[in-house]
């Protein structure tokens, strides 16, 4: 009997264990299924990135051969010396522009959007809500219907063929950055402006010693995303700029493609193709914890 009890047992506790082991196969069937797909994507995504490194290491015969080779016979790194040393393209002049353009226009909107979403999350006042409503339906009026009546205006005063247009906007703040920063200001506690009071604080000191330096992840989000809209920007710079000397990179990439080129340069255009990411990729790995923490946080509240 004790023999009977005891397989019963054995049988009983090795049910769980083999149920647990066909649901462990069960999922690593279904990982390993991911995992393939993942692969999969990733190598779609990523050999755009792979030809037009290839293309950048090329020679100017070797690039217009068919069908095209992927891993270049000959790597032509002098292509960035000689997408630099170009009189035509002037690429660091295009570099420089973009340069400073971006990054007065990140600290203008990073300022400018935490100064006035702070006021709409401190200030109690009639009408404040309404103010936020208009503010936001601006998000949905496309370009084409301001753009020239923004136009005219820098043209009135005189801005046309300078980086003003393109700067001056940004110290004026952005609707999105706006509500993005309002929505990581609600979330801190009201206890901190209390206790800065107490202190002596004015509002501006309150916004600058305690909102700020407790809003790093969401200003680092607002930054990023201030570059690389500034920093990709065509329409703008098109529109404004028309000497080759204040051209931003979008518009001189757009030109090396233009018929002054017997044929186009496409190895000099992947090269610069290449500078031109660059930076954006070092801002985002760089920032990129503060990033995901403010997009988060911002949507705790």
């Amino acid at each position: 009997m004790s023999n009977s009890v005891t397989e019963r047992n054995t049988h009983v506790t090795m049910d769980p264990a083999a149920l647990k082991a066909d649901s462990r196969r069960k999922m690593t069937i279904g990982e390993i299924i991911a995992f393939i797909l993942l692969i999969c994507i990733t190598i779609t995504m990523i050999f755009p990135v792979v030809f037009m490194v290839s293309t950048a290491l090329k020679t100017s015969k070797e690039m217009l051969q068919f069908p095209p080779t992927i891993i270049p016979r000959v790597f032509a790194w002098e292509n960035f010396r000689t997408l630099f040393a170009n009189e035509e393209i002037k690429f660091g002049i295009l570099y420089k522009n973009s340069i400073i353009v971006a990054v007065v226009s990140v600290i203008g909107t990073v300022f400018s959007s935490a100064l006035v979403a702070y006021g709409f999350t401190r200030y109690r006042a009639k009408g404040k809500r309404i103010l936020f409503m208009l503010m936001i339906s601006t998000m949905m009026l496309p370009y084409p219907a301001v753009m020239i009546p923004q136009f005219i205006l820098f043209s009135n005063l005189g801005w046309v063929n300078s980086f003003l247009p393109l700067i001056v906007p940004t110290f004026l703040g952005s609707a999105y950055q706006i509500f993005l920063l309002r929505q990581f200001f609600m979330s801190l506690p009201n206890e901190l402006y209390d206790s800065g009071r107490i202190d002596g604080c004015t509002e501006f000191r309150l916004f600058w010693k305690i909102a700020l330096p407790l809003s790093g992840p969401a200003l680092a989000t607002v930054a990023i995303f201030t570059f690389i809209w500034t920093w990709n920007d065509l329409l703008g710079p098109v529109l404004y700029l028309s000497s080759q000397e204040k051209f931003t990179l979008p518009v001189g990439l757009a030109a090396m493609m233009s018929s002054k080129f017997r044929i186009a340069p496409y190895n000099l255009l992947m090269c610069a193709s290449i500078m031109t990411t660059l930076p954006i990729i070092a801002i985002f790995a760089s920032a990129q914890k503060h990033f995901t923490e403010g997009i988060v946080l911002t949507g705790i509240k």
